[in-house]
């Protein structure tokens, strides 16, 4: 037959590339006369017909890629996928988790009411506000009065 087949039989055997298969000498012959996949597993076998080593240069790839990220490459605006919160890795549950604390310190404060705190947390579980600070605006154009000695207070929380 050809050694074509065979090569293309034998990368499939050993799962890797036909370019990857090598073929000895002394067996071109035999591998030309193998006609089906039994024929070219005992080439295998025998160890006539084999597959050179996979390159594992990739580690080195990502380990050059990361040093230049760390310099500041390869982060330009024709990379980015997604907006800038999206990217900012913000987990979600610090930041809501942060709003939590900052209203019950407001409520155990009386800076304000059970039926502000409600609204409020609500609108803090829907996403609404982005950081403590942003929430806190909010507060204050609902005519909230926050003194400067409960600020002080809440700026450990």
């Amino acid at each position: 037959m050809s050694i074509k087949l065979t090569r293309r039989i034998a990368a499939e055997l050993l799962k890797r590339g036909e370019s990857s298969v090598r073929i000895k000498d002394n067996a071109i012959q035999d591998a030309k006369k193998a006609i089906t996949r039994e024929d070219v597993r005992v080439l295998v076998k025998s160890g006539a017909v084999y597959a050179t080593e996979a390159k594992h240069n990739l580690s080195l790839y990502s380990k050059e890629l990361n040093d230049k990220r760390s310099q500041g490459r390869k982060r330009g605006p024709g990379r980015r996928k997604g907006s800038r919160k999206a990217r900012g890795g913000v987990d979600y549950k610090k930041k809501i988790r942060a709003q939590r604390r900052l209203l019950a310190a407001l409520k155990t404060e009386k800076a304000i009411d059970n039926e502000t705190f409600k609204s409020l947390y609500r609108l803090v579980k829907g996403g609404n506000f982005q950081s403590k600070i942003s929430l806190l605006g909010h507060i204050r154009s609902r005519g909230v009065s926050i003194t400067d000695e409960q600020l002080n207070k809440l700026r450990h929380i």
